[in-house]
């Protein structure tokens, strides 16, 4: 799925994530690290806070997807797998604690044969 499918009015809109991930606003908002309020109130879906978080989703979930075939499970992926060299933490619990670049740089380094 493209950036833009998860894009309205040129903001991430998390109804459109939700939809393709089918998943609830609480479960976005966990995945995300952020409150529920800041993916249902339409002032904190703007803010530059949750619109990062959700970038950094949207850009793991199109770089691994087309290597799982579907959206939901990349997502499964971003949520379950620990990925080594990180400490057992998983793709989510990085993009919570702001480390999306590393995540993208390791699933770089995998496509290069790079074992990380």
């Amino acid at each position: 799925m493209t950036v833009s499918a998860y894009a309205e009015q040129g903001l991430f809109a998390p109804r459109k994530m939700m939809a393709a991930l089918r998943t609830t606003s609480e479960e976005l908002a966990r995945s995300l690290g952020l409150g529920k309020d800041a993916i249902q109130r339409k002032d904190r879906i703007a803010s530059d806070r949750t619109q990062r978080r959700l970038r950094q989703m949207a850009e793991v979930l199109n770089k691994v997807e087309p290597r799982f075939g579907s959206a939901l499970l990349a997502y499964a992926w971003y949520r379950s797998e620990p990925l080594p060299g990180f400490s057992g933490q998983t793709a989510m619990q990085l993009v919570q604690a702001n480390r999306a670049d590393d995540v993208l740089t390791y699933i770089d380094a995998i496509d290069a044969g790079i074992h990380a």
